[in-house]
């Protein structure tokens, strides 16, 4: 499957936020991340006890994932001194942030190969992105069945 391909089975919104880091020098993406992370949304009042922490991410991250009538709604907490899983969590809420369950099951695992992340971070974070898209996957799931 080409690069294009990969990208049009990306939601709308994902897709603005890979191809603008994916087109981006690898010079500029660091910058363009740390604006993602300031991107994270605060964690609401009384959200902490719905928290599940992603173990797989080297700093503590947590993420809770929800279903308000047809919308997926999401809320992550990370360290203030952390910008790169902030950086992760700015980007998931911009892409997925109100999307259909349907859509946000049918992200790839992978997506942030799109991006060209592995030009500024490293594999043990990508993995951690991966495993946040996980949890949040399998809290919608759990949510749609319940």
């Amino acid at each position: 499957m080409s690069h294009e391909e990969r990208l049009a089975q990306l939601p709308p919104k994902l897709q603005q936020v890979v191809k603008a880091l994916g087109s981006a020098p690898k010079i500029l993406k660091t910058e363009m991340l740390l604006e993602f992370a300031k991107k994270m949304p605060p964690l609401p009042e009384g959200m902490e006890a719905k928290l599940e922490q992603v173990h797989e991410c080297t700093t503590p991250f947590f993420v809770h994932a929800e279903l308000e009538g047809p919308a997926v709604h999401l809320f992550f907490d990370a360290p203030k001194e952390a910008p790169t899983v902030r950086a992760f969590a700015g980007m998931l809420a911009e892409g997925l942030e109100g999307e259909s369950p349907e859509t946000v099951l049918s992200v790839p695992e992978d997506f942030y190969t799109l991006a060209r992340l592995e030009e500024v971070v490293t594999p043990l974070r990508l993995r951690g992105l991966q495993a946040v898209l996980a949890r949040i996957k399998r809290q919608v799931r759990e949510a749609v069945s319940a």
